[in-house]
């Protein structure tokens, strides 16, 4: 069984990173995947919440207040408990001169780390989701856009889909478990405040 699933892993992989290849994709996708990390990106990012905390109200404060833990959350479970736990290569890995993966079309850096689950994955899902709680209208923009970083790292070559798919699980239960968290903490605040 577990071969199978695999073989299926495989032939997605390929399909998404030979057959949709193409000079668009080879152009674009290697900005795509790190973008986030650039200075670009990262000012980006924080003009956007820096417009959702000033002008989203109590709303966009919480929204935003509750990114960080979650962002820490993600990123040390992701990077530092579960790959460590599945020690699962990257597909363009090579394991004493033996490629995991023969002719990938690699186009950044494979990236010493493990491959299960995509911390980029990780990241975005649980970012999409636990935006889209706060604004659900939005909810397509979240995850179209978590969605495309999650796509453009199998199309540059450092990711199985299974790595996305498990990320993207992984992201949005730990953005759930943020958001239940939190409204837990509201109520029993609130309780207090009533008794006294």
């Amino acid at each position: 069984m577990i071969d199978f699933l695999y073989s299926i892993d495989v032939s997605l992989f390929y399909f998404f990173n030979h057959t949709l290849a193409n000079p668009v994709f080879d152009f674009i996708m290697p900005q795509i995947t790190n973008w986030n990390q650039t200075p670009i990106g990262i000012s980006i990012f924080a003009i956007f919440l820096l417009f959702i905390f000033i002008k989203g109200g109590k709303r966009g404060k919480t929204a935003v207040i509750l990114l960080i833990p979650l962002i820490v959350l993600t990123d040390q479970i992701s990077s530092s408990v579960i790959k460590e736990i599945v020690a699962r290569p990257r597909p363009c890995h090579i394991i004493d001169g033996v490629p995991v993966l023969p002719d990938i079309h690699l186009l950044v850096p494979c990236g010493s780390g493990y491959s299960f689950p995509s911390s980029h994955a990780v990241n975005n899902f649980a970012f999409a989701t636990l935006m889209t709680l706060f604004y659900s209208r939005f909810w397509y923009m979240f995850f179209l856009y978590a969605g495309i970083m999650g796509f453009s790292r199998v199309s540059t070559g450092v990711h199985y889909p299974s790595d996305i798919l498990g990320g993207a699980i992984i992201g949005s239960l730990l953005a759930l478990l943020i958001f239940y968290i939190w409204k837990i903490l509201c109520n029993i605040f609130q309780s207090l405040e009533i008794k006294n």
